[in-house]
């Protein structure tokens, strides 16, 4: 540890806070350069960092950790000559003093000069593993198995059509997922997941199995097209953007989200393969790559395989082009490449005597979102089919339409014209709205919060005593009144599901326009705090000061007292010369060292402020 708190002491800040940003460590309770030696070389930290190597470079830390000599040590010319003798190849040993300098650079090794040290607590943590879950030296140093590059029989434009097509279904389930949030948030239980009501009725909208939703709707948490609101699950604002883009442009972005959590060295490995991938070649180069591996590893794997075949990166577990094409970053040339067999955007529709719609292809998306509003998805295929009732007409009246809008919007998208019963339903539905009203009840009605009014007494009468609805749990104050403890806009929307011509109005009785879609904001990622920068601040404060050279000498000698280290302690004698003192400090207290002579087998007690350095002792002692 005193090695590496030396090598710390020495670099600069930026060089520093470089070294640390590879390593994954505990920052509380550091508060000098010691603290900080000890956290790199806690047993958690080493094995992530060791876990991180590649072949290369545990083959470099493996031989240097076996051939150091008496003085803890060895120099690269030794390792270079060590791993040419274990038969390694002439580039892996020119490339000896590189992978040297990133080991020392993650601070596995300590390098000064030519010599280089391994410390005790890193070799300890490697040498052990080394034959047993880990390859031996020997194995870590040969070359590369050949690579069998398979023969490549299959129909490449068969499986870039089965991947479009997979691709193609994961965005339609997507978008199917938000338009049904949209309609109405899901609740989240306490103990995580959705409540089962909920996951069923997303499940039958998006035509996902029901075990398969966790997945769709984590992708789509993911990518931030849902948002969490309290204890129930909306879309976000980003999610109304995604929905109203291209399938390309929707794919695109899921495409984005799942690189993102990809190790980048995974990513790497999978862009500069040139011959066809297939998922156990895939598998198997990592794991040889990476032999310490980890938990990164695993779950890199596992999203990059388990999650690839939904994106129509891979089919039937197999990566595809697209793939490394994406983790490549080549994000639009894996779009074309995808969306290349996706079906075209239609503009047109048919409307049907039935008051069904059939979309001949998938409904441009700004088109199916306002036909949403006046019309019932039925069916979501190739082709798209769509029903208008009253209730769904009163719903697009709800929000803002009217009788001419909606047949306006519908005879330009029609390719037949509209038929007279659609337009008898839709002016019937039109006379009837508002026949039912609901609006905030007065304070006199509390603890009711909605007020609900018909002039029909018989409609009132009905809506009293029906059950669909006796959740609402109302209770008549009148011929023409009905009152509920329910929020208005939740009775509203229960009873425009209950398909009644319900209206929205205010308190002076005007109709207010309701829109049941409710959007929550994509949450804001807050710049996050810097720990490494912030732990080397607080570092720089607690070592401020005159006593700053004194405080480190001090902490050199506990640390050594605590490792039953021996030290070369220079004093500085009262004429001003110095002398050295071969040391073995056992204690530092009230600015004194108690140490063992080891020459003299004397023990001394020396005033903090009299020692000019300390250095490691010889390699004899």
């Amino acid at each position: 540890m005193l090695e590496l708190a030396a090598r710390l002491r020495e670099l600069t800040r930026d060089d520093l806070a470089a070294a640390l940003r590879t390593r994954e460590f505990e920052t509380s309770g550091i508060h000098d350069l010691f603290d900080l030696a000890e956290a790199l070389l806690a047993q958690d930290s080493l094995d992530q960092a060791i876990g991180r190597l590649d072949r290369r470079h545990l083959a470099v830390l493996a031989v240097t950790s076996a051939i150091a000599d008496a003085a803890g040590g060895s120099t690269v010319e030794a390792v270079r000559g060590e791993l040419a003798a274990l038969g390694a190849t002439s580039t892996r040993v020119e490339a000896t003093g590189e992978l040297m300098d990133d080991l020392s650079a993650s601070l596995l090794v300590v390098r000064r000069d030519a010599r280089v040290h391994v410390p005790a607590a890193v070799a300890a943590r490697l040498v052990p593993r080394l034959g047993d879950d880990l390859p031996t030296a020997g194995d870590l140093a040969a070359p590369a198995p050949p690579v069998l590059v398979p023969s490549d029989s299959v129909d490449r434009s068969l499986l870039e059509r089965r991947s479009s097509d997979a691709a193609y279904a994961t965005v339609t389930a997507t978008a199917e997922l938000l338009a049904a949030l949209g309609a109405q948030p899901a609740r989240e239980l306490a103990k995580g997941g959705l409540a089962l009501p909920d996951s069923k009725r997303l499940s039958e909208a998006s035509g996902t199995e029901l075990d398969a939703l966790p997945r769709l709707f984590r992708r789509a948490d993911e990518a931030g097209l849902v948002v969490r609101d309290g204890a129930f699950w909306l879309e976000s604002d980003r999610g109304a953007a995604w929905s109203l883009e291209s399938a390309r442009g929707r794919w695109l972005q899921l495409a984005e989200f799942w690189r993102a959590r990809i190790p980048e060295t995974l990513r790497r490995l999978v862009a500069r393969r040139s011959d066809p991938l297939t998922a156990t070649a895939l598998r198997d180069d990592v794991r040889w790559l990476y032999p310490a591996g980890g938990s990164w590893l695993d779950d890199g794997l596992e999203r990059l395989f388990g999650e690839a075949e939904s994106l129509g990166l891979a089919v039937a577990g197999e990566p595809v082009e697209a793939g490394r094409l994406v983790l490549g970053g080549e994000l639009d040339r894996a779009a074309d490449l995808v969306a290349a067999h996706f079906p075209a955007q239609v503009d047109r529709v048919y409307l049907q005597h039935d008051l069904s719609i059939v979309a001949p292809g998938p409904l441009e998306p700004a088109l199916d979102g306002r036909l949403r509003g006046v019309a019932d998805v039925e069916g979501r295929d190739l082709a798209s089919t769509y029903r208008v009732s009253a209730a769904s007409v009163n719903r697009g009246l709800a929000a803002g339409e009217t009788a001419e809008s909606i047949l306006e919007f519908l005879g330009g998208l029609s390719l037949t014209g509209i038929p007279q019963p659609l337009a008898y339903l839709v002016a019937e539905a039109a006379e009837r709205f508002g026949a039912v009203r609901v609006s905030s009840a007065a304070e006199s009605d509390a603890p009711a919060r909605a007020s609900i009014r018909s002039d029909d007494e018989q409609l009132i009468r009905t809506l009293a005593v029906d059950q669909s609805i006796s959740s609402l749990a109302l209770r008549q104050s009148g011929p023409h009144r009905l009152l509920s403890r329910f929020a208005p806009d939740v009775v509203f929307w229960a009873l425009s599901d209950a398909k009644y011509p319900v209206a929205a109005e205010d308190a002076a009785g005007e109709i207010i326009r309701l829109q049941r879609h409710r959007l929550a904001p994509a949450p804001v990622v807050a710049p996050t705090p810097d720990p490494i920068a912030a732990l080397l601040d607080r570092m720089a404060e607690e070592q401020t000061g005159g006593d700053a050279e004194q405080a480190w000498l001090a902490r050199q000698l506990e640390a050594a007292a605590r490792s039953k280290e021996t030290l070369t302690v220079t004093v500085r004698m009262p004429g001003g010369d110095t002398a050295d003192y071969l040391l073995a400090p056992a204690s530092v207290a009230n600015g004194r060292l108690r140490a063992r002579d080891r020459k003299a087998d004397i023990e001394r007690t020396l005033p903090i402020s009299a020692i000019a350095a300390v250095a490691p002792a010889p390699a004899e002692f």
